[in-house]
């Protein structure tokens, strides 16, 4: 028997999923991080862990891991030559290394056209029509990542100061995240100094919480991040497209946010991205047709 693997790695961890070539999962496994920009050695271990465990869990012997056709999704697979350097450190037989988002988008709209933007603590807009597949954002909160969690905290963080210097109007929002550093601002400048993008990103669902009660701040940063969200739309996804879908874990929250332009288009996604991986290798690897060197 022949089997197909997909593989979902990202900064916080991997599934695995072994199917057979029909796409029907037989066994998923988890392990840890596998962002190989961060540290490719890990990742490479943690895809054979979870790939081991998923065929554990199928009640089948790892041995044949060997014989495996696999598609992966990793965060960092579309920078520079991590892709092909690990694809040459995996044991599969064969193997389709791309980024986290193209799985993503797969599992979200099938084989149909659409767009998607994965928005947690950054953000990436990724739009399929025919045969071209783009991406747009995904640079960094410093620098992009319209939308995402990192950006939403740190300029809550900024406009915390502006109030406390009385340059704007303080508001509930800012005067709880002011009582979170002890109505002290110098704490927050060291906060922010050494801040990851997941620590500004704590403080984006409080912007949220506060919106839902009208408060002014929360109620502007969030537009002027859906102003952005929207730009980034009208710039990538064809007019053509009736099919959009927000995802990550900010996705849902700011759904009721867009304008009816584009609200008109919101679907729920149809799976996940381990999803996503498994279809892709079935279009990839189940026939004797599929061209192995590109998805």
């Amino acid at each position: 028997m022949t089997y197909l693997l997909g593989i979902d790695g990202g900064g916080t961890g991997c599934r695995a999923a072994l199917a057979d070539l029909s796409g029907r999962i037989l066994g998923v496994g988890k392990s840890g991080s596998a962002n190989i920009m961060t540290d490719m050695e890990t990742a490479r271990r943690n895809i054979l862990n979870a790939t081991e465990a998923a065929f554990k869990e199928a009640g089948i012997a790892s041995s044949s891991i060997s014989s495996l056709s696999a598609v992966l999704g990793l965060a960092g697979a579309n920078v520079g030559d991590n892709a092909a350097n690990l694809k040459a450190a995996l044991p599969f037989r064969n193997a389709v290394v791309s980024s986290d988002g193209l799985i993503a988008l797969q599992g979200a709209i099938g084989d149909n056209d659409g767009t998607v933007i994965i928005l947690g603590t950054g953000s990436v807009f990724i739009t399929r029509d025919g045969d071209d597949v783009r991406y747009a954002g995904g640079w960094g909160f410093k620098v992009s990542d319209l939308g995402g969690g990192a950006r939403l905290g740190r300029h809550l963080l900024e406009e915390t100061l502006l109030t406390y210097d009385r340059f704007h109007i303080a508001s509930p929002l800012t005067d709880t995240v002011i009582q979170r550093f002890e109505n002290n601002p110098h704490k927050i400048v060291q906060f922010a100094h050494s801040a990851s993008p997941s620590d500004f990103g704590t403080f984006a669902p409080l912007i949220f919480e506060y919106a839902a009660k009208e408060d002014a701040i929360a109620l502007a940063l969030l537009q002027t991040a859906v102003d952005q969200i929207e730009e980034g739309l009208e710039a990538i996804m064809s007019v053509r497209q009736t099919r959009l879908s927000l995802l990550g874990g900010l996705g849902p929250l700011y759904e009721k946010r867009l304008s009816p332009r584009y609200q008109s288009k919101l679907q729920k996604p149809l799976n996940d991205a381990l999803t996503g991986a498994v279809q892709l290798a079935v279009k990839n690897f189940a026939s004797s047709s599929a061209e192995y060197t590109h998805v």
